[in-house]
């Protein structure tokens, strides 16, 4: 299925809300763009001595990010605004709970083009919360974190019960379309020993060799190593990341169809407060696709996210915090936190 189109039908339901009154729902909000940059690491020397003392310098350019969005989503009490305008590095743990502050509809769409330590990342992160007065609530969520290394995108409906005015639980269905995780383009190349038949598949991917005069040679003729020793360590690496890439790339994405169970907590005063969330999924309907997450697991298995933002003033001058997320799909994970004391003088 066309990318785009998967994006049109996961978002067409909750923007149907939106349509109802354009002026209401981008009141509050706010556009933004900035640029950040700054000192990446420094500069490394790099000695060789095999024709003479020889020395290179690595250098790796600055870091740098472009930031462009546009945000609606109400601040919870422990939040306050610390900078007056938003400049695209912002980042509240809140933005992942399952119910926001206040009923109606909030969103984010952000998309960050950026530069850390030399590699760059083209992320983005948009999602659509709506939650209704009567306890129903949905959320459509595009993700692509290129230094976790995870995409997805994932749109749930949920029935909400609250058990009290701070504590409630939900129930419903999880849709979530990635890339086939768990597929493993290599293992049709494993030998029987478990070793990898590395060298005829980098003949198949276009590869020479001469073995009468040692050398190797890329599908454009051009040699790439002298010595089985560069071939192996340096050459082989790069022919099996290009491979696998490939082949991934080749696969439609994957319909993940999951049952999903969620809380949230949340306690709010001047001296403490409390927000907490969960969901767990942990049933999937397996469609019976080849490159299903069910193949290579082989039964059912949890895939789970959560949030904890904990703070509270001890006295008029100590006060500690804790504040993190943890994410866990498809046995992927990637997580944030932290933590800290404050003491005021005065």
């Amino acid at each position: 299925m066309n990318r785009k189109l998967i994006i049109l039908l996961l978002f067409l339901p909750v923007f149907s809300f939106a349509q109802l009154d354009l002026k209401k729902t981008f009141k509050f909000s706010t556009f933004y763009g900035a640029i950040n940059g700054g000192t990446s690491i420094s500069s490394v020397d790099v000695f060789s001595v095999t024709n003479g003392l020889q020395t290179q310098t690595i250098e790796t350019p600055y870091d740098y990010s472009i930031s462009l969005g546009v945000r609606k989503i109400a601040r919870f009490g422990y939040e306050n605004k610390a900078n007056t305008f938003y400049d695209g590095t912002e980042s509240s743990f809140s933005d992942a709970a399952t119910i926001g502050k206040v009923k109606g509809l909030e969103f984010l769409f952000e998309a960050d083009y950026r530069r850390v330590q030399g590699v760059e990342y083209f992320d983005q992160h948009h999602f659509l919360r709506y939650v209704s007065a009567n306890q129903w609530m949905a959320k459509v969520e595009y993700l692509k974190e290129g230094f976790a290394d995870i995409e997805y995108f994932e749109a749930s409906e949920r029935y909400r019960f609250d058990v009290t005015k701070k504590l409630s639980i939900n129930i419903g269905a999880a849709h979530r379309v990635a890339e086939p995780y768990g597929y493993d383009p290599l293992e049709e190349w494993k030998l029987s020993n478990g070793n990898l038949h590395y060298t005829y598949l980098a003949l198949q991917e276009g590869y020479n060799v001469n073995v009468f005069e040692g050398e190797y040679y890329d599908p454009s003729g051009q040699v790439v190593a002298t010595s089985s020793e560069i071939w192996e360590a340096v050459v082989i690496p790069q022919v099996l990341q290009d491979y696998t890439k490939r082949k991934k790339d080749e696969l439609p994405a994957q319909w993940n169809h999951s049952l999903v169970l969620g809380f949230d907590y949340y306690q709010y005063s001047k001296t403490f407060w409390l927000h907490t969330w969960g969901s767990l999924m942990p049933y999937h309907y397996d469609d019976g696709n080849d490159y299903s997450y069910h193949k290579y697991e082989g039964k059912q298995w949890l895939d789970y996210s959560g949030g904890l933002i904990f703070g509270t003033k001890i006295t008029k001058h100590l006060g500690t915090f804790v504040e993190g997320t943890y994410n866990k799909y498809w046995n992927r994970t990637w997580h944030d936190f932290k933590l800290g004391i404050n003491y005021v003088i005065f």
